[in-house]
């Protein structure tokens, strides 16, 4: 039998395309890595914007996870959107139940377009029930201030709040600074904090609507290089560098925030 590195996304549909299960499937695929998924909402959304959600039964998720469980080998998975309180018990519970490798949560709580796609009440259980599951943990900084109440602005309010979300269980955190406000810089700072020690990445700053998607793109890639059996902190470069190309390389599709170029990390370097 071979051996192809298999990976599971846990995630919302994207009928547009550039987020979600549907950019993960991508990444996944550009990254050497056998894709599988359970979708947890539908939605219906386009670069414009998102228009309709329709949450998943928690049953049929449970019916995924298990269905996946029972036939394929795989060694990391991301979640991302989840929706409410229900959908992250349900899916807190059925990994619980199972092996599914080291573990990628992307915080998914608001859309490109300004759309709530977590409620507000399930940002507790959120909390309580997948971080202390997590061994990476990706938020935003509206999300990471959504989790902890803390502003993150610079160096020090950075470590502050990964320590608040170490202490609630997630191992490493890796805080995206690219909606750090006011910020004239020529480059893009993330910062991560793992047990091993800190490090910061920086990337030019790319003058682009185009970024549909690179959150869901971004922890994917973590995902898969786990799924490969790479460390984190390397998997945490590797994916900088592919969501930067990604960027950097617009497609130019849609008449809004158009989704990011999940070929253009293979194609610059040749590299799966």
């Amino acid at each position: 039998m071979r051996n192809i590195p298999q990976a599971l996304t846990i995630a919302g549909s994207d009928s547009g395309g550039g987020a979600g299960i549907q950019a993960d499937l991508k990444t996944f695929q550009m990254r050497g890595v056998f894709g599988t998924s359970a979708i947890t909402a539908v939605t219906a959304q386009n670069t414009l914007g998102v228009s309709g959600i329709h949450l998943i039964p928690t049953e049929m998720i449970t019916a995924q996870l298990d269905a996946v469980a029972a036939d394929f080998h795989v060694s990391a998975f991301k979640i991302g959107m989840l929706g409410d309180a229900d959908v992250i018990e349900c899916v807190a519970q059925a990994l619980q139940r199972h092996t599914l490798g080291r573990s990628v949560l992307d915080p998914v709580m608001i859309a490109k377009g300004g759309a709530p796609l977590l409620q507000q009440s399930a940002v507790e259980a959120l909390k309580t029930l997948l971080l202390p599951l997590a061994d990476v943990v990706t938020p935003n900084l509206p999300e990471a201030e959504a989790l902890t109440g803390i502003k993150v602005s610079d160096d020090k309010s950075a470590q502050e709040a990964a320590s608040a979300l170490q202490a609630c269980g997630a191992k490493t955190v890796v805080l995206k600074g690219g909606h750090l406000e006011n910020s004239q810089s020529a480059v893009c700072r993330d910062w991560v904090f793992t047990p091993e020690g800190d490090f910061v990445l920086e990337s030019p700053r790319i003058p682009t609507r185009h970024t549909h998607g690179t959150g869901c793109t971004f922890s994917a890639c973590i995902a898969a290089e786990l799924a490969k059996g790479h460390d984190v902190a390397d998997a945490v470069r590797t994916a900088k560098a592919f969501i930067s190309a990604a960027v950097a390389d617009a497609l130019e599709i849609g008449q809004g925030h158009g989704p990011t170029n999940h070929w253009a990390y293979y194609r610059q370097t040749g590299a799966i």
